[in-house]
């Protein structure tokens, strides 16, 4: 199926992009809830999956709302108020959500379950069913617990890596800036996706699943790149706001390259052995009981020294259950990266 967006030059005028948590966290969920995990994706699935587990994600709201297949509900992606927004502000649209779209999704949502389309964990069982009806009895008290659901998740499964998911995000958004400078926004748009196609003032979309109109919505076009869409194209039609194109980031799959550990020798006359290797061991996020065992040293040791990397920038904490995970931040991965 091909559906098509008109473009007018004011609606070119208004285009922009966006980077948006809570994209990212839907597609996430997505991505973990495939079978097979897309490729790209599979590192960090192995890293995060047994967390989510752990903490009961793979079965709550989210595995409800975001079924491996099918509908997205539009309510977890408002459209972002800044160029980068943050995870608060869009859960706080999240929890004002209207009526009207959340009857909408809850209709899509059940139309997919009832054709097979629904999540595995909820299909046919009374848990999943009763948190649609709550959702609908009570939304107040439904989004609340989804939204803290989806703070769960972040922390867990995007936090300790958002440093190396937002470089990559940034990254795309000034490449694609730069390709509309040079070959106008046409040029650019129709580079976005390989199902995307500019041709007589639209913009043609040719995958099954996504559906743009200009049947009242809002003026403008809202880009978002994210690092778990691929390989697919997904698009947002809610009136009254401008229709949105949720694509795949250049580069994403770089987000999960392991980084070589003996480049970050190069550090130790500055920061002594023991820090450089806890910072070449944080290619993956760990705790401290994990840092230890990889390093030989005590958790108390590690501890200290994970507190002066902290403080220097160096490193960034989150909670994850009742541990705490550690992770390097954009200043750390930049000095490795600016090793010879």
């Amino acid at each position: 199926m091909r559906t098509g967006l008109p473009l007018s030059v004011g609606d070119l005028a208004l285009t922009r992009f966006a980077i948006s948590p809570m994209w990212e966290v839907v597609t996430a969920f997505r991505a973990l809830a495939a079978d097979p995990v897309p490729v790209p994706h599979r590192r960090w699935a192995a890293q995060v999956r047994p967390r989510l587990a752990a903490a009961g994600l793979d079965r709550g709201w989210l595995a409800e709302l975001i079924p491996p297949h099918g509908h997205l509900p539009d309510f977890l992606n408002p459209v972002p108020a800044e160029p980068v927004t943050d995870l608060a502000a869009e859960l706080a649209a999240v929890r004002a959500t209207g009526s009207v779209l959340l009857r909408h999704d809850l209709a899509c949502l059940r139309a997919d379950r009832e054709g097979g389309g629904g999540s595995p964990g909820g299909r046919g069982n009374g848990r999943g069913d009763g948190r649609l009806r709550l959702l609908e009895r009570e939304p107040e008290q439904a989004l609340r617990r989804i939204s803290n659901e989806v703070e769960a998740f972040w922390q867990l499964a995007l936090a300790p890596y958002w440093s190396r998911i937002r470089a990559v995000l940034e990254a795309d958004v000034l490449q694609r800036a730069r390709r509309a400078a040079e070959r106008g926004s046409a040029g650019m748009l129709g580079e976005l996706h390989g199902t995307v196609r500019w041709a007589d003032g639209t913009l043609h979309l040719s995958e099954r699943h996504c559906a743009v109109t200009r049947i009242a919505t809002g003026a403008g076009l809202l880009l978002v790149p994210s690092v778990f869409a691929w390989p697919r194209l997904l698009t947002r039609t809610v009136a009254p706001d401008p229709p949105q194109l949720c694509y795949p980031a250049l580069s994403a799959a770089t987000v999960w390259e392991h980084r070589p550990r003996p480049r970050a020798e190069a550090l130790a006359p500055v920061l002594g052995r023991t820090r450089t290797r806890l910072l070449a061991e944080l290619d993956v996020p760990a705790s401290t009981t994990e840092l230890a065992a990889r390093c030989g040293l005590t958790a108390p040791a590690v501890s200290q020294h994970l507190t002066a990397l902290r403080t220097a920038g160096l490193v960034s904490s989150h909670r994850a259950g009742r541990c705490v995970l550690y992770a390097r931040t954009a200043v750390a991965d930049g000095w490795l990266d600016a090793l010879p």
